[in-house]
């Protein structure tokens, strides 16, 4: 009997959802995969989830679900912790301990797929998901698939964490092959990972993908909605990514691939195309005053802070003259990034910026200019903008601060000492790509005085971090699970 004080506790600390969406946990749902001999609808029939989950976006209290049907299907989600749910079954009760939201109809105008938020969780919680389709027409719904996804700590409390981030998937021809895909996926799932930063060019919708070598279906250029959408979905035909976002929360962002080679934002026609897609097949939050904002931050416990910056959607032409005028931020997102660092509390404050910091990375004859922030001879770059965040970091004495970057298609690490005095300021590292032809290899300019780590390609990699409070540790890791790179910071 003295089990019941405890049942009832576990139920009151089940959160609910925002006010966007009904919640009940008053009776089993018709085909709720807690109630006993449900078949997952695979089992039974066509899969309904053919290109699979992913959990996206999780902060300590809330997650995003991201799911596709092949056509209309109903849909609704129960969750719960896994503790309680563990309990509930052992105790063979009749009353579910999941909390599930509203039925949801996927339809065509979001190429039916869906980004279902789940709020009120507990931080550092093991909570497990279960997906109930059905056809639209149809009252009841059955198990289309599960999983599992831990929230992240809160500021308050330290906790280390692991990471990895990469870019550059399916660039140059070098796309999905065989069922597996791209079978580094199952390398990086195999680092028992809290999350993913997948730091854009998640497809290449200007390169072709020719069958053979790949598998078909992405043999050409996309340039309107249909088409970005059609080359995302085939990326998901790759079973190895499949498993990995099945298992593994990510943060998404995107760089130029998901529309065309180094476009701006703001002169590009494709762009609000190019951002719907990216929107619809990745579960990245939505910010309440401004539905199309990609740049957010993740706390992940009191040691790290990630600014996950948008280098795209707000950017000047990269051949526009360097000087007060020209942007790659645009002024909102370079002031909310300047607040961010001076007022964060972590330990670690890391920058996600999809381009490089000191790479002269040139455009040709259809886009001229640098597309990064470095400039070069006769080539603008971003420098004036770039020297605000430095100056920020350098007078504000912004204390260990790590950039992360991809984009150029080889590793690079670069420790820096904008002002001199032989200590190093900051750090940058360079991973990539996932699946790509690799870049010419490039030193970084000399403007921020770098020492280089490692200049070095040739092959797919991807990188790990470890982050406490007194260290944040950085590992470089080829297709096969090899290290290749790694580096050790001690916190100031």
């Amino acid at each position: 009997m003295r089990q019941f004080p405890l049942l009832f506790l576990l139920l009151a600390s089940i959160p609910t959802v925002s006010s966007c969406v009904s919640t009940s946990r008053e009776e089993l749902l018709p085909g709720s995969s807690f109630a006993e001999g449900v078949a997952p609808v695979a089992a039974t029939g066509a899969n309904p989830l053919p290109q699979g989950i992913a959990v996206g976006d999780v902060t300590s209290q809330s997650a995003l679900l991201w799911i596709r049907t092949e056509g209309s299907q109903a849909v609704q989600i129960e969750w719960a912790s896994v503790a309680a749910w563990e309990l509930m079954s052992k105790m063979a009760t009749i009353r579910s301990p999941a909390t599930r939201t509203a039925v949801f109809v996927t339809n065509a105008d979001r190429d039916y797929t869906l980004t279902i938020p789940l709020d009120g969780l507990a931080s550092a919680t093991r909570y497990r998901y279960h997906v109930l389709a059905g056809q639209a027409q149809r009252e009841a719904l059955t198990l289309a698939t599960r999983g599992e996804f831990t929230t992240l700590p809160d500021a308050a409390n330290s906790v280390p964490v692991t990471f990895a981030w990469s870019g550059d998937l399916g660039g140059k021809g070098r796309c999905r092959r065989g069922a597996a895909g791209y079978p580094i996926f199952d390398v990086m799932r195999a680092q028992q990972l809290d999350f993913f930063l997948f730091l854009g060019d998640t497809m290449y919708a200007d390169h072709l993908c020719p069958s053979p070598p790949n598998e078909p279906g992405a043999d050409f250029l996309a340039t309107t909605l249909a088409e970005y959408r059609a080359r995302h979905r085939d990326q998901r035909g790759a079973e190895a990514l499949r498993r990995f976002l099945a298992s593994v929360p990510v943060y998404v962002i995107w760089d130029d691939h998901e529309v065309r080679n180094n476009f701006a934002g703001p002169f590009d026609s494709q762009m609000p195309a190019g951002r719907q897609a990216l929107r619809e097949y990745w579960p990245i939050r939505e910010a309440p005053d401004d539905p199309h904002r990609l740049y957010r931050t993740v706390r992940a416990g009191a040691d790290l802070e990630l600014f996950i910056l948008d280098t795209r959607q707000y950017r000047s032409r990269n051949a526009d003259q360097d000087g007060p005028a020209k942007t790659m931020l645009g002024e909102r997102q370079l002031q909310w990034l300047l607040s961010g660092l001076i007022e964060s509390t972590a330990t670690w404050k890391v920058i996600v910026t999809t381009v490089p910091l000191s790479i002269p990375k040139r455009g040709g004859v259809a886009v001229p200019g640098n597309d990064g922030w470095a400039g070069g001879p006769g080539s603008p770059g971003f420098e004036r903008e770039r020297q605000v965040l430095v100056d920020t970091i350098l007078g504000r004495k912004v204390k260990n601060v790590v950039f992360l970057a991809g984009d150029v298609h080889y590793v690079q690490a670069n420790a820096y000492d904008p002002n001199g005095d032989g200590t190093p300021d900051f750090h940058e590292f360079m991973a990539g790509p996932l699946s790509a032809a690799p870049g010419r290899l490039t030193m970084p300019s000399a403007g921020l005085r770098p020492t280089t780590l490692i200049n070095e390609g040739g092959y797919f990699n991807f990188g790990l971090i470890r982050v406490t409070k007194s260290s944040f540790d950085v590992t470089v890791l080829d297709e096969a699970g090899a290290t290749r790179f790694s580096h050790h910071l001690p916190a100031k």
